[in-house]
């Protein structure tokens, strides 16, 4: 395996090191939402990232991994993270097709898929103070760092870096979707729970792909 290509494998061990970071960091996450939101993001991301991880071995092909994965949230997180998160994964599932690795390519055109599915299902943009603030910007470094001539590796650890500074941006944004959306201006000054734990999502992608 080159380092130009991510394995069925590496997908497998990017969920499962989401499960636990998540689960790490559930209080954290139910803490932030505690202030936006309510109070059960971590709780919620950690059952179904939990009930994920079950069904991994499962799959011997990238889509019927990735959409199980999906549906598996959907069915499993309450709110609105289960959809969210559920369709980013389901539509990346629909991208790829019966393979057992992609190409760094193939992954960013599927996680452009699982983006533009994730939007048009929450009805939301950049700078909404959601979990796409940290979703678009690791995409797109993702896609940067490739066309720069970076392997895999190196362009899930610019994905990584640039979900963490979108997460960072949401904190003085004044939220427009969602229940944090209710508080209006006393939204801003709070981190968002859902762009945080998509950071968790790339911070575990850059693990899974660097072993």
């Amino acid at each position: 395996m080159s380092a130009t290509e991510v394995t069925l494998d590496q997908l497998a061990a990017w969920l499962r090191r989401f499960a636990e970071i998540v689960e790490q960091n559930k209080a954290y996450l139910t803490d932030l939402d505690s202030a936006i939101g309510d109070a059960d993001h971590g709780a919620n991301m950690a059952r179904g990232t939990a009930a994920v991880v079950t069904h991994l071995d499962e799959a011997n092909t990238v889509d019927a991994l990735l959409k199980k994965a999906g549906m598996t949230l959907v069915s499993t997180v309450g709110g609105t993270s289960g959809p969210l998160y559920g369709t980013l994964l389901m539509k990346m599932g629909m991208a790829t097709g019966a393979v057992t690795e992609l190409s760094g390519e193939e992954f960013s055109k599927a996680f452009h898929a699982g983006l533009e599915g994730l939007i048009a299902r929450g009805k939301t943009e950049l700078g909404d103070k959601t979990m796409v603030d940290a979703l678009t910007p690791a995409i797109e470094a993702f896609d940067a760092a490739l066309a720069d001539g970076a392997d895999v590796h190196a362009a899930t650890e610019s994905a990584a870096k640039a979900a963490a500074a979108g997460r960072d941006a949401t904190t003085p944004l004044v939220a427009r979707k969602g229940r944090a959306s209710y508080l209006g201006e006393r939204s801003a000054g709070h981190m968002d729970p859902g762009a945080t734990s998509s950071t968790y999502l790339f911070d575990a992608l850059a693990e899974a792909i660097g072993t």
